[in-house]
């Protein structure tokens, strides 16, 4: 039976990695899929991971309707075993009854990739909507890391390294190099944070943390203790 299955972890878990790797077997074995995507880090029309890999993608924005262009596509004699949303948070609630509905009148496979709460710890209506009719939510087993090294639970809107709490529930950009707006680099990033420090706010910057794992034994040999004999 064909499904809606909705892939949702922190941002840096995989989600895009994943869509591309499920487009990449299908496509191995003879299928066609659609991949629609918004507000894509590489821009309008495509979808991209953070390791660097990237497709052509249809840009769905608030007005598009998934289940009308899928009915022309299949009316004019195209086929689509099925169909991939990536950056699913950012779609409004009556496109994902659209998408339920392509699964449930024409029989294609829906697999909708996305963060599931904003920077507030807000659910995204997009996301919400998934929860509430997905045949399956599947949780994304790459674990983002916090700062601190523990899981990370929450997304952080910072500006010039300091979280903030209030604004626009979207500002695209990015966790390594902040949004852009018109070509003019903007001082607005993300992070993942476990959910201690959110509730802190407590940033990497904030923190001046160093590496993860630092360093806490000897490096140097003659430091170490002699073997046992």
């Amino acid at each position: 039976m064909p499904e809606l299955v909705f892939f949702s972890g922190t941002m840096d878990c995989g989600k895009s990695t994943l869509a591309l790797q499920i487009q990449h077997n299908r496509a191995a074995r003879g299928l066609q899929g659609m991949i629609f995507t918004r507000n894509d880090r590489a821009g309008a029309g495509r979808l991209s991971s953070r390791l660097g890999l990237v497709t052509d993608a249809v840009e769905a924005d608030e007005e598009f309707d998934f289940h009308a262009c899928l009915v022309r596509h299949l009316t004019a004699g195209g086929r689509a075993d099925y169909v991939i949303a990536d950056e699913a948070q950012f779609l409004t609630p009556g496109q994902i009854d659209q998408l339920a509905r392509v699964v449930d009148d024409l029989g294609i496979d829906v697999f909708a990739f996305g963060i599931t709460t904003d920077f507030r710890t807000r659910l995204f209506p997009g996301s919400q909507r998934l929860v509430e009719l997905a045949d399956r939510v599947e949780v994304l087993q790459v674990e983002g890391l916090c700062w601190c090294g523990a899981r990370a639970t929450h997304n952080a809107r910072t500006v010039a390294g300091r979280m903030v709490v209030e604004g626009a529930q979207v500002v695209v950009g990015d966790v390594a190099g902040g949004a852009e707006d018109g070509g003019q680099p903007r001082d607005v990033g993300y992070e993942v944070l476990c959910r201690r420090h959110h509730r802190r706010r407590l940033t990497a910057a904030a923190a001046q943390a160093g590496a993860l794992s630092p360093d806490v034994l000897p490096v140097d040999g003659a430091a170490l203790p002699a073997p046992r004999r």
